[in-house]
Order: C-alpha cells, then sequence, then structure tokens
C-alpha cells in the first residue's frame, strides 16, 4: 500500500466522522441548517475519497476522473452554504453557481490534456482556490467574529495558496503518467497529507464554532421566557449582576425599574388565560420598543416586570417607566379585553454605592407597592435613603397586585 493510498483511507474516515457529527447536531439544535449543509459537504468528501479509490482500476478513467473533480467542487460549495447559514449572510448563490458550471466546463476540456501540463494542472486546482475563497468573503461578512471565527478565515486563505501551489509541485515532481498512476506518486502522497491537515482543522475549527453557537442557543433559551420573549428571572438576575459588575469598575450609576400589571388577575379571570396571555406580549413588546440595547429587560413571573438601565439615574429610570406606562394606557390592548384598559404600576430606585442587585430590588420593589397603594397606573420612586416616595411596603418579587 503506498502513502497515497493510506493517508487517503485516513480522509475517507475523517469525511465520514465530520459528516456524521455535524449530522447529530443538525438532530439536535434548532437552528439546524448550517450543519446539514456541512454534513452533506462532508458527505461529498466521502464521494471523493471512494472515487479515489477505484480510479485505479477503470480502464477509461476520464469519467470517474470528473466524478472525483466534482464531488470534491460539490463540497467546498456546500460548505460554503453551510458557513453562510451559520453566519446570517446571503449564500452567494451567483457566485457559486457561475463558479461550479465554469468549472464542471473546464474539467470536461482539460481531461484528456497531458498531465504533466502547468496549464492543466493550474484549471484544475483554480475553482478550488476560489471556493476557499468565497468562504473566506463569507466570514469576513459576518457580523461578530470572534478568535475561532478569524482562524477559520485564515485557513480559508492559506487553503486557497495550497491550490494554487498545487500545480507548481505537480510540474516539478509529477503527478502519475496516468490517472490511474497518481495515488502511487509522491505528489498524491504530499497532496493528500496536506488535504488531511486542512480537512481535519477545517473540520474541528468549524464544528467547534457550530458547537459554540448550539451552547449559546441553548443557554439563551433557558435564560429567556417563552411568552414575552424577554429574560426570565434566572437570565434577568445572571445579566443584571454582571452589569453591576461593569458598573461598579467604570465608576457609573444603574438604575432599576419594577413593573406590575394592574389588575392582571382580574383580566385572566374575566377574559381567559389567552387574553390576559395577549396582554403580557404586548406590554413586552412595549418595553422592548422603549429600551436602548444596553438595558437589561426581564419577565421575573406571572405579571412582574424589571428593566435594569445601565448608566441611568433616577431621572432617567423615571422617564422610561413614564414613557412605558403611557404607552400601555394607550395601547389597543383593550381589543383583548372587552373594551377595558390595561395599566400598569412601576417602581423605580437607583443603586446606591456597593449596593448589591436584591437590595436594590428591594427597594425598588418596594417603591412599586406604593404605586400601588397610591391608586395604580403611576410611577413612584425609591428615595436615595430610606423610604419610597409613597406608602405600602412589599416583600415579594412576583405577587399578584
Amino acid at each position: 500500500m503506498s502513502a497515497a493510498v493510506f493517508v487517503l483511507a485516513i480522509n475517507l474516515s475523517i469525511a465520514g466522522i465530520f459528516a456524521t457529527a455535524f449530522a447529530v447536531l443538525a438532530m439536535t439544535t434548532r437552528s439546524a441548517g448550517s450543519a446539514r449543509w456541512m454534513a452533506a459537504a462532508y458527505g461529498f468528501g466521502v464521494l471523493y475519497a471512494g472515487l479515489e479509490f477505484i480510479l485505479p482500476m477503470q480502464d477509461d478513467p476520464r469519467l470517474v476522473g470528473i466524478g472525483i473533480f466534482a464531488a470534491f467542487l460539490f463540497s467546498q460549495a456546500f460548505s460554503v452554504v453551510g458557513l453562510s447559514r451559520h453566519y446570517a449572510v446571503v449564500p452567494p448563490w451567483r457566485v457559486l453557481a457561475v463558479v461550479v458550471c465554469a468549472a464542471m466546463v473546464s474539467i470536461v476540456l482539460i481531461i484528456d490534456m497531458e498531465r504533466a501540463s502547468l496549464l492543466r494542472a493550474t484549471l484544475y486546482q483554480l475553482p478550488y482556490a476560489v471556493m476557499q475563497l468565497v468562504s473566506a468573503a463569507v466570514i469576513m461578512r459576518a457580523r461578530r467574529r470572534g478568535a475561532l471565527d478569524n482562524l477559520l478565515l485564515a485557513l480559508n486563505g492559506l487553503a486557497s495558496v495550497q491550490f494554487l501551489i498545487k500545480p507548481v509541485l505537480a510540474a516539478l515532481i509529477g503527478s502519475g503518467a496516468t490517472p490511474q498512476a497518481y495515488l502511487g506518486s509522491i505528489y498524491a502522497a504530499v497532496s493528500q497529507t496536506t488535504g488531511a491537515v486542512l480537512l481535519i482543522a477545517n473540520g474541528l475549527l468549524v464544528l467547534l464554532i457550530m458547537v459554540r453557537s448550539a451552547m449559546a442557543e441553548m443557554i439563551a433559551r433557558s435564560e429567556t421566557d417563552a411568552l414575552s420573549g424577554l429574560l426570565n428571572r434566572r437570565g434577568f438576575e445572571d445579566r443584571a449582576e454582571r452589569v453591576l459588575a461593569t458598573a461598579k469598575r467604570a465608576g457609573v450609576p444603574v438604575a432599576l425599574v419594577m413593573a406590575d400589571l394592574d389588575h392582571f388577575k382580574a383580566v385572566n379571570d374575566s377574559f381567559g388565560h389567552e387574553a390576559g396571555d395577549q396582554v403580557i406580549i404586548s406590554f413586552a413588546a412595549i418595553v422592548r420598543e422603549l429600551a436602548d440595547p444596553r438595558m437589561v429587560l426581564g419577565r421575573l413571573g406571572g405579571e412582574e416586570f424589571a428593566v435594569l438601565l445601565p448608566g441611568g439615574n433616577l431621572a432617567a429610570a423615571r422617564l422610561f417607566a413614564e414613557g412605558a406606562r403611557s404607552s400601555l394606557a394607550t395601547d389597543p390592548i383593550g381589543g383583548h379585553t372587552g373594551g377595558q384598559p390595561v395599566t400598569a404600576s412601576f417602581g423605580v430606585a437607583q443603586q446606591r454605592q456597593g449596593e448589591p442587585l436584591m437590595d436594590l430590588v428591594r427597594r425598588a420593589d418596594r417603591a412599586l407597592y406604593a404605586a400601588k397603594s397610591d391608586g395604580r397606573n403611576r410611577v413612584s420612586l425609591a428615595e436615595a435613603e430610606g423610604a419610597p416616595t409613597g406608602q405600602g411596603s412589599g416583600e415579594g418579587w412576583a405577587r399578584g397586585r
């Protein structure tokens, strides 16, 4: 067994392993589109390696040779689409179509050319190099790139260069007098070994990137309230703690708005839980529309909501709360509640120096109870020191009011 055959067998196994891994990932994640495309890409890689094995057995190698070329080309094209799906970039369908069509016409024209021809080798490898550059362009268009993404970008650039070097290498050391003799050549051993390294590196990087996204998706789902789309209590507490730590280091103020829908139990009792759910959804949409991306938005349970404003003082938080209160009062939710208006009460507090999250929440919650006691549909402010600017007290985060 030649070295090239041994490495090709390894490549076949690796491609199969990655095809399986991406297929499993596609079945276990919600955004499975990108993983499915990558599974198909490595499936074509398996086909490519399998055709390489049967090439030496062919009396007329042209058909299998074209199949080998096409299998690897489609593997690259599917990989480009998979990366596009992952990075939420529109796949470059026209570019892919042009490259694939031009490459398939080219392989038919050069299949009978002298194998030692530098022109033939260049035309053979050029589409592969272009595909790697297209992959790199897709990654560069991503909105956010981390270390792994940049490493994958560099790897695609390196792969493109090695495809351009291959024709020169083939001309220098020879790629076999015939297609059937390819696997016995030194060039084949070098080419397959280089391909194995790039195959493993690319597969691992893409798999790690997609697993990273799948884990982030799972965490987001575990921290998100399904009805409102805001953070649940666990997610809110986690994000809020991080915001408070960052604000402490930066020396900037933080304010908290607690909100509770008025007479929400009566809405459920009178108009049904479907109407109550619609009220929750509508209020969450109002809060989301008024908030800027830095704010932490949560539904703490039932009809109680919280908004943390990093860099915001008491006045800014009050302005936000008043905006949400007036927007809800004029929102056409009444269609779901028989024309009965839906209102909310708000408690606002600014963090004291070194104050932990739970203490900040308690002060905002007491201010919220004061708003309830003063007649509802209003905003009550917690004093900078001491009791809120209203009557009443409260101990819970999410009790019906």
